[in-house]
C-alpha cells in the first residue's frame, strides 16, 4: 500500500516560505544598515573605546583602598537621600490619585477631564527626573526641596498611569450594584472602586519608592540634594578613594532598599 507521501509526492518541509524568508532577510538588512548609520552618526572616538579597559583598571587602582575617614558625613547625606525618596513618594502617591481617577475611562466625568488626566500623566513621564531637578534647582535653588519636587513630579505619571489602568480593569458589577441602590458617587468610589485597586495601589507605591531611592542618589549631581553632592565633590577634586566609599554606600543603600521593598510586598500583598 502506497503511503500518502508517495501518492501525492514528497515535499521537503520548510519553516518559512520563500516570500517569508525574503521578508526576514530584508528586515535583517534594514536593521544592519540602520545600526551602521547610527554608529557612524554619533562620532565615536574609537581609540578611546579601545583604551577604555586600561583606563578603567587605572581608575579602580586609584579608588583602592576606599577612604572611610568621611564616613559619618557620607551616612548623614545618605539618610537625606532616603528622606528625599520617601517624602517624594508620599507626595507623588497622594497627587497621583485624582489624576488616575481622571485618566481612567470608566471613572472620569467627561472626555475633557479624560484628556486632561492623560496629558498630566504623559507630561510627567516624558520628562526625566534629572531634567525636573534642573528646572526646580533653577526655581528654588540647590537643596532637597528641588530634589523632592523633581522625584514627585516624575512619580505622578508612573503611579497615575498604573493606577488608572487598574481602575479601568475593575469588576463593574459592584459599581453597578451600588449605583442601582442610589448610592452617591463618593460611596461608589469608597466601597466599590477602592477595595478593588488597593492591592495594586500598595504594589505600585512600594515599587515607586524603590525606584525613587535609586533616582535620588544621582540628584546631587545637579545640586538637588542627596548623596550625589558628595560623589560629585569627590570626583571634581580627584579624591578617588572617597568616591569609592560613596559608590559602595550607594550600592549598599540600593541593596537594602530592595530587601525592604521585597519585605513590604510580602507583608502587605
Amino acid at each position: 500500500m502506497s503511503t500518502i507521501a508517495e501518492k501525492f509526492g514528497r515535499e521537503d518541509w520548510a519553516r518559512f516560505t520563500p516570500k517569508q524568508r525574503l521578508q526576514r532577510y530584508a528586515v535583517f538588512a534594514f536593521s544592519a544598515l540602520t545600526l551602521g548609520w547610527a554608529i557612524s552618526s554619533i562620532d565615536v572616538i574609537w581609540p578611546w573605546v579601545w583604551d577604555a579597559p586600561e583606563q578603567m583598571a587605572d581608575l579602580f587602582g586609584r579608588m583602592y583602598p576606599p577612604d572611610a575617614r568621611n564616613l559619618k558625613a557620607i551616612l548623614s547625606v545618605l539618610l537625606e537621600t532616603v528622606n528625599i525618596a520617601t517624602f517624594a513618594t508620599v507626595l507623588g502617591v497622594l497627587l497621583s490619585l485624582p489624576v488616575a481617577y481622571l485618566a481612567a475611562q470608566n471613572t472620569t466625568p467627561n472626555r475633557a477631564t479624560l484628556w486632561l488626566g492623560r496629558l498630566i500623566l504623559v507630561t510627567s513621564r516624558s520628562v526625566n527626573t534629572i531634567i525636573w531637578a534642573l528646572l526646580f534647582v533653577a526655581i528654588f535653588g540647590p537643596g532637597v526641596v528641588a530634589g523632592i519636587l523633581a522625584i514627585m513630579f516624575r512619580s505622578i505619571g508612573f503611579i497615575g498611569k498604573l493606577l488608572g489602568e487598574a481602575i479601568e480593569e475593575i469588576d463593574k458589577r459592584p459599581v453597578e450594584a451600588l449605583e442601582a441602590t442610589g448610592a452617591s458617587r463618593f460611596k461608589v468610589i469608597v466601597y466599590a472602586i477602592i477595595p478593588q485597586v488597593i492591592p495594586t495601589f500598595w504594589a505600585v507605591a512600594i515599587l515607586r519608592w524603590d525606584i525613587n531611592l535609586r533616582e535620588s542618589t544621582v540628584l546631587g549631581l545637579v545640586g538637588a540634594g542627596g548623596i550625589g553632592i558628595v560623589l560629585q565633590g569627590a570626583i571634581d577634586t580627584f579624591n578617588w578613594p572617597e568616591a569609592a566609599t560613596v559608590l559602595l554606600a550607594i550600592i549598599a543603600l540600593v541593596v537594602i532598599g530592595e530587601f525592604i521593598a521585597a519585605f513590604l510586598r510580602s507583608r502587605i500583598l
